[in-house]
């Protein structure tokens, strides 16, 4: 009885820490992975460290890790399964695309609710093949973290259709 209490435990914690960073990181602000400095990366790690205590009350008995791990897994899901059956709730707590750029110039507002400075965006348009702001139409940072720019010259496609989250 006492093991299913404290199994009930660490499944809610586990819950709760999750949505908490969820939230947390919401409002940290969001960087392509591919961009991840050390600092960030040990920030992910001490992340890790830092609640996993909580999650499973300090038990090293495997299953409690386990179902952690499942807790984890199934709550990613249920929030992909959310977002994509309430559009809304994936702006709010997912974000949505920021525009940074427009018709050659730094849209500061943009840029200041990311974080961004103007050099961080020169060199994400340098890494996208964009060496003079004067030649970018605009540049929008996606809910992703990823950059997409379109110069002038190049044509805009406009879509109603929203890519699938976590697939």
């Amino acid at each position: 009885m006492h093991q299913a209490l404290f199994l009930g435990h660490v499944i809610l914690s586990t819950l709760l820490v999750y949505l908490w960073l969820i939230l947390m990181l919401r409002f940290v602000g969001r960087r392509e992975l591919t961009q991840l400095t050390p600092a960030d990366v040990l920030l992910i790690v001490l992340l890790g460290s830092a609640v996993e205590t909580a999650m499973v009350g300090a038990s090293t008995v495997l299953r409690f890790g386990i179902a952690s791990a499942v807790t984890l897994l199934l709550a990613n899901r249920g929030i992909t399964l959310l977002f994509r059956r309430f559009p809304n709730i994936r702006k709010a707590i997912g974000g949505q695309a920021v525009l940074i750029v427009h018709n050659g110039k730094i849209v500061e507002s943009g840029a200041r609710r990311l974080g961004l400075t103007n050099d961080a965006i020169m060199q994400a348009l340098h890494e996208r093949e964009q060496c003079h702001l004067s030649d970018c139409r605009f540049a929008v940072c996606e809910a992703d973290g990823e950059i997409n720019v379109v110069p002038y010259g190049k044509s805009v496609v406009k879509t109603n259709l929203t890519p699938a989250q976590g697939e």
